[in-house]
């Protein structure tokens, strides 16, 4: 499988991430494995996860995707063979964002214990925290990188003009970068990446990853109307696509799928990881079936016609 360096960072990635996000709420330990198990066996290497996951569920604490992965890792001894991103900052009951330095130092620790290793690949912050100054988080930062507790880091949710100001306090104070933007973005929703953002990832050499990348799987082509929405936990999120520029999407998804022989989610993978200052997409799967279809992805080339046709139905 074909590498791509992230960003200025040492780290080379697959073209596209797995997305953590469903260890531990709609795929459990066991299936979480066997995914797991699948997608490094096709050569995919980056794992996406936060210290949040999967609180949202009841009965979480948050953390269980952590777990999960650690518990993988250890049990198969494949550390090596993945890069483990994962994310510090959401609400884990102390309610509300959180990127001071004290927060950072204790939540750091919890998740190598959680992952069961001795270093983080990619920390990033979760949420643009407005009551902690950059200069504090990017010193709590700079700590971990000389202890190499954390080996990059990087910031997700942040518009043009955060990006902008954390790069400035950086440099000024001289403090390590973000080197890695988390933006959410795909085939419908374009409009807070494409622009200035991505401009700005580009000028600057910031890798970027994207999540949401299927829009909360509305890119599979499996939701068409409201009757469509209780096929998965995540149908109710999906409501919002449903209106004319949603269905022009899939119509051009439908064609280009047609061409290629390959599934609607896969062509909207394979367009996001061909998009300027992509370097990959995050894509999660709770079924073997579903993290084949990634893999396919991984691998597909859209021609230039393909690509504009999607462009068109997505302006």
């Amino acid at each position: 499988m074909q590498k791509r360096r992230l960003g200025r960072t040492d780290l080379s990635i697959a073209p596209l991430v797995l997305g953590g996000n469903v260890f531990g709420w709609t795929a459990d330990e066991k299936t979480s494995f066997n995914l797991l198990d699948r997608f490094v066996d096709a050569g995919l290497n980056a794992i996406d996860t936060a210290d949040v996951y999967s609180r949202w569920v009841e009965g979480n604490q948050g953390g269980e995707s952590e777990v999960i992965i650690g518990k993988w890792m250890k049990a198969r001894g494949r550390r090596d063979d993945v890069v483990v991103i994962t994310k510090v900052g959401s609400d884990m009951g102390q309610g509300r964002v959180d990127l001071s330095a004290s927060h950072i130092e204790r939540a750091v620790e919890q998740s190598l214990k959680r992952l069961q290793t001795d270093a983080i690949d990619l920390y990033l912050s979760h949420w643009p925290d407005p009551a902690t100054p950059y200069e504090e988080t990017l010193a709590a930062y700079e700590k971990l990188l000389a202890t190499g507790k954390v080996r990059n880091i990087g910031a997700s949710n942040l518009d043009a003009g955060q990006l902008r100001a954390a790069l400035d306090v950086a440099s000024l104070r001289s403090l390590p970068r973000y080197e890695v933007l988390q933006p959410e973005y795909n085939l419908y929703d374009r409009s807070s990446f494409d622009g200035p953002l991505r401009d700005l990832c580009v000028a600057e050499h910031v890798g970027v990853i994207t999540y949401f990348s299927l829009a909360k799987g509305f890119l599979s082509g499996k939701y068409r109307s409201d009757a469509d929405l209780g096929k998965s936990a995540r149908g109710g999120g999906v409501k919002e696509y449903l209106n004319p520029r949603g269905m022009r999407i899939l119509s051009a998804l439908d064609a280009v799928s047609e061409r290629h022989s390959a599934r609607q989610a896969e062509v909207a993978l394979a367009w996001a990881m061909a998009r300027p200052g992509v370097t990959a997409p995050i894509a999660s799967a709770t079924t073997l079936d579903q993290m084949d279809s990634l893999v396919r992805a991984a691998s597909l080339k859209l021609a230039p016609e393909d690509m504009a046709a999607l462009d068109k139905a997505s302006a």
